[in-house]
């Protein structure tokens, strides 16, 4: 963080923009960014809100993939999207994937989901208290019943929900409330709790298996997000690229619970997922580790788990990728830079265009390389006034000044 310096004329700050510079300044991607930055990318952005759209009309889940550069704004795009979801009236889950949150293991997948998980308008993760609000004879504990009876692949949570309604013991409604959030609890606690509430025995139509039946979990979620009166769930997949990184079998797992999320079933509802892999993943993994040979040898006795693996890697390959930025996109960006450091630290710099994309050239083309230097450029002329061959006023307008430091003879005339 830059110190506050009085060589430059300056007023009150704005400290949303100050968050957005020193998140940018940090290089960690922030919600804040994808609300402020999102004019790049305008194409990409238009088919996301498509399909935000049609889900939000619809109710049918959905996902994409697409891809990106090192360093070229996938995540970027994402909170992009983050936002855009919050203004649909959708809940927004984001996680990266990698051996914490892998996607081969849903049952491992689903509680870092859920502790990512944003209701509209909410700063902090989570919906528990939605969940503690839930009374017993309301219409959405009603609906949400019928759905558990009748719409999951076990009645396990059907049992759990009517015995979450009903008891009065802190530590029952703390064991259901953590179930419901990924940390799964045993048969025996929910059937004592309902036999004790109903006075009859819970008879499960098939033992709970969480690596099996987890699924019924996020099916489950998705009706609740839409009985709350949310326009659906929107779950943000980044750095999807280190699902190369896992075993092989790992890997054909992954792509084949991918399709859970891009061509889901119906009983997930209103639901639109998105991955963000690199670009680079279809050369370095989907070839040069021979993917569609490693899914059919993995699979060669299961036909749907093979046809799902084999349309998640298509899905990859065929996916949209993001374009490199244009210099007037970069420029655009970077203009931006200066309203939000001139907002953050209360000034007025006034500097061109070609100045601001001129001291960020020996950043490389990474955006948040050019982003970071941009900053730099604008913390220096903040503190001293000048950065470079760039000097301001005192009202932090450029000055185009002639150096005066003396023309070196030319040699040839020595």
């Amino acid at each position: 963080m830059i110190q506050e310096q009085s060589g430059r004329e300056h007023g009150e700050t704005d400290f949303n923009a100050r968050h957005v510079i020193e998140a940018l300044r940090s290089g960690v991607p922030s919600r804040a960014v994808g609300e402020y930055f999102s004019e790049a990318r305008p194409a990409m952005l238009r088919r996301v809100q498509d399909r935000l759209e049609s889900v939000r009309e619809t109710g049918r889940s959905g996902g994409m993939v697409f891809t990106g550069r090192y360093g070229e704004g996938k995540t970027h795009l994402l909170n992009t999207v983050f936002s855009m979801a919050f203004a649909e009236n959708m809940a927004v889950s984001c996680v990266s994937l990698g051996k914490e949150t892998p996607v081969d293991k849903l049952h491992q997948l689903y509680p870092k989901i859920i502790a990512n998980t944003y209701l509209p308008g909410a700063a902090q993760p989570g919906f528990r208290r939605k969940l503690e609000d839930l009374t017993q004879g309301s219409n959405v504990s009603g609906e949400l019943l019928a759905y558990a009876a009748k719409e999951m692949e076990t009645d396990k949570l059907y049992f759990l929900l009517r015995a979450f309604l009903g008891t009065q013991e802190e530590e029952e409604r703390y064991a259901f409330l953590a179930d419901l959030e990924g940390d799964f609890t045993t048969g025996p606690l929910i059937k004592r709790s309902y036999r004790r509430i109903t006075g009859s025995v819970a008879k499960f139509n098939q033992n709970f298996s969480k690596t099996k039946h987890v699924f019924d979990y996020f099916c489950f979620i998705s009706h609740l997000f839409k009985q709350l009166g949310y326009n659906g769930w929107v779950l943000l997949f980044d750095e999807a690229e280190l699902i190369g990184g896992m075993g092989k079998k790992a890997r054909a797992k992954s792509y084949v619970e991918m399709q859970r999320f891009l061509k889901p079933s119906p009983k997930l509802e209103g639901v639109f997922s998105l991955f963000a892999f690199s670009s680079s993943y279809v050369e370095d993994v989907i070839d040069k580790k021979k993917e569609f040979e490693n899914v059919r040898e993995v699979f060669a006795e299961d036909g749907d788990a093979l046809s799902a693996a084999e349309a998640s890697l298509r899905a990859i390959e065929n996916a949209p990728e993001l374009a490199p930025l244009t210099k007037e996109e970069i420029t655009r960006i970077l203009m931006s830079i200066q309203d939000f450091h001139g907002k953050a630290y209360g000034w007025h710099p006034d500097v061109s265009a070609e100045s601001i994309y001129a001291a960020t050239e020996a950043g490389g083309y990474l955006l948040r390389t050019k982003i970071r230097a941009a900053i730099e450029f604008f913390d220096q002329l903040y503190q001293y006034g000048e950065a470079g061959k760039t000097r301001i006023t005192e009202l932090g307008k450029e000055t185009f000044e002639e150096d005066d430091t003396p023309e070196l003879p030319d040699l040839d005339e020595l």
